[in-house]
């Protein structure tokens, strides 16, 4: 009893209101939850069901103390005062009351909202507001839209009880020493700051991708709290990444896509979409592992002019399969190369579609060949949440998630997670397990040993004495480890292997893009599969391997992306991203267009730094109208939900 006393009265009244709030948006999901039973499947468990409802909770923290963090530190400090303060109390209720309110009222909405689009609720809902009196109608009209006012007024009202009860005695009734007061009110404070912030992870706070733990899309979005959706999908929208360009009249950019795509009879809803090896009967059902290799400019290599024999495993691989000396990454960042490599979609400037707020389904390898009975998996060295990767990726087919959660302790040197070695020695029981699934499989390996923060080592001997290069050499030795643990096991001679660089490394600074920040290796591996290896001059990007790894496997399916087989099909250009500008190349000639509109042209080569753009205009139109097209096409089918 004495214990109970000595609790400062604040604490015991937020702790109450926190109890409070979040039993109420935990009923709100539990009537989500009932409203959609048709979509609890009975291959769903009940540890899932529950863990989905323990995750709401880490978002429903999240507003709670966005809401209370204010009015705590307000009644903490005034309750160091011997007098009552009833006007700022008040204040306080009614601050702590509305805001509540308005949060309770969202997630009233987004049950008819879900229902409707499977979505939470997001920004996009207020779209509708351009036309009330449609909205109006619709919901006098429509049951559902307005079933869950009662509840919704109800809850309100007891809120409301409760919080006057609550909030009804401010006086102290502690006897703690001021210097005790204090320590226990920092201490609250923290846990508040970490609940708003949902992880104690130091790279990112909580994301949407967080709740997508499960390959049931349902439970993903069932641990959200709309109002988090709400929020982050506004702030996403206002942020200068997020913002939309217009380089062309979509229907002029589209058209050219497709005539450059050369497809004769557009479909009306899927403008894109091609039907490729139709006439294949006897598909082959090889497994696919793409290794995205962090860093790894083709400048690094022997074969890209490097003399300093940092890649010796990888220039001799280069050697033995189909290796495309003039491939382009899509952007400077790895998310871009994620998305690009394995979506078929450009990277657009600044922004970042796997950090949407509302997660959307792509057409890429992933769903493809799942669709074709494959296993799907994922594997990085570092946290599974930063870039939402993991969510994102859980939300577009991929099964099997392997992150820094899944390592042992012991095993993470750095903040970038486990070694290159590591990661590989642990994907290889992984991939053997998959494989005895009686089924083929898809993997992504995601390296990053060749970044800071670096760490070697201790067993292995680098040949260079800058730490830059040593990584590089380790990066090396770890593709080398790889695929002689590979090669041991049953599945590796039916197994393509794809190595390319999420992006390479600004080494050189002769244009305003850096060419060898784009210019990566791209190289198809597959000793038993890949008879007469071959080097390509064509220009290929990352947009391309998904639509090429297709090719080789003779697989029927609908190419949906700006990407192109790459053993069938040329394009005279390719194009990439460096935030606030964009890149467009070939052979003989490279455009730097930025976004104040100016361009360049240079003859590349020999690292020409005159700009032949004024001399050359019909060069730069058709580069700059190749570029532009692509750009806005990608943009105009993720807007228009197209891909």
């Amino acid at each position: 009893m004495n214990f109970k006393k000595n609790i400062p009265t604040v604490i015991r009244q937020f702790f109450l209101i926190y109890v409070t709030v979040l039993l109420i948006f935990t009923i709100f999901r539990g009537i989500l939850f009932c409203t959609e039973l048709a979509r609890v499947t009975t291959d769903i468990s009940t540890h899932d069901i529950i863990k989905s409802f323990l995750m709401g909770i880490r978002f429903d923290l999240v507003i709670s103390g966005y809401v209370l963090i204010f009015p705590f530190l307000i009644s903490s400090i005034l309750s160091f005062f011997k007098k009552p303060f009833p006007i700022v109390n008040e204040i306080l209720f009614y601050f702590i009351f509305v805001l509540f309110s308005i949060t309770f009222c969202v997630c009233a909405i987004d049950i008819p909202y879900f229902n409707q689009f499977f979505s939470r609720f997001t920004i996009t809902g207020f779209e509708w507001l351009d036309n009330p009196a449609f909205v109006f109608k619709m919901i006098v009209e429509e049951p559902r839209y307005w079933f869950m006012a009662v509840p919704c007024l109800l809850f309100i009202f007891l809120f409301y009880k409760i919080l006057r009860k609550i909030l009804a005695n401010c006086t102290e009734s502690s006897t703690l020493k001021i210097a005790a007061k204090i320590g226990i009110y920092v201490l609250c404070f923290g846990l508040i700051f970490l609940g708003i912030r949902g992880r104690i992870e130091k790279k990112s706070p909580i994301r949407v991708g967080t709740a997508y733990f499960s390959n049931n899309p349902f439970l993903n979005q069932l641990g959200l709290n709309p109002n988090f959706t709400l929020i982050r999908s506004f702030l996403d929208s206002k942020e200068e990444r997020n913002k939309t360009v217009q380089l062309l009249p979509d229907s002029i950019a589209i058209k050219n896509i497709q005539q450059y795509l050369n497809i004769g009879h557009p479909d009306k809803n899927l403008p894109l979409l091609r039907q490729k090896n139709e006439n294949e009967i006897d598909p082959n059902d090889y497994n696919v592992v793409l290794v995205l290799m962090e860093s790894m400019s083709i400048a690094k290599m022997e074969r890209g002019g490097n003399t300093e024999n940092l890649t010796p495993f990888l220039d001799s691989l280069s050697t033995k399969g189909y290796y495309f000396k003039n491939a382009y990454s899509a952007g400077i960042h790895t998310f871009n190369g994620i998305f690009s490599s394995l979506f078929s979609l450009p990277a657009l400037f600044r922004q970042h579609p796997m950090k949407e707020s509302s997660i959307l389904k792509y057409h890429g390898i992933y769903s493809t060949l799942k669709e074709k009975g494959y296993s799907t998996a994922y594997f990085t060295t570092h946290d599974g949440q930063f870039d939402n990767v993991e969510g994102f990726l859980h939300a577009n087919d991929c099964e099997t998630i392997i992150s820094q959660a899944n390592y042992p302790a012991s095993e993470i040197k750095t903040t970038l997670g486990v070694p290159d070695k590591y990661l590989f020695q642990y994907a290889i029981p992984i991939l053997n397990k998959l494989s005895k699934k009686n089924k083929p499989f898809v993997a992504t390996l995601l390296t990053a040993s060749d970044h800071g923060p670096y760490y070697i080592p201790d067993y292995f001997k680098p040949r260079s004495k800058e730490i830059k290069k040593q990584i590089t050499e380790f990066a090396d030795y770890s593709l080398r480890s790889f695929i002689q643990m590979a090669s041991k096991e049953k599945w590796f001679k039916n197994t393509i292997f794809v190595f390319v660089a999420d992006h390479g490394a600004p080494m050189d600074n002769t244009y305003d893009i850096s060419l060898d920040y784009n210019h990566v290796p791209l190289l198809f591996y597959a000793p038993k599969i890949i008879k007469e290896p071959k080097t390509f001059d064509c220009m290929a990007g990352q947009i391309d391997i998904f639509p090429t790894i297709m090719g080789l496997l003779n697989q029927p399916y609908g190419n949906n992306t700006l990407g192109i087989d790459l053993l069938q099909e040329s394009r005279p250009y390719i194009f990439f991203n460096a935030d606030d500008k964009y890149g467009v190349i070939n052979q003989d000639w490279l455009l730097i267009a930025k976004n104040d509109g100016s361009k360049k042209l240079y003859k590349y080569q020999n690292k020409d730094t005159h700009d032949y753009a004024k001399e050359q205009e019909e060069v730069v139109e058709k580069m700059n109208k190749y570029a532009e097209s692509n750009l806005q096409t990608s943009q105009y089918i993720i807007l228009n939900k197209k891909q």
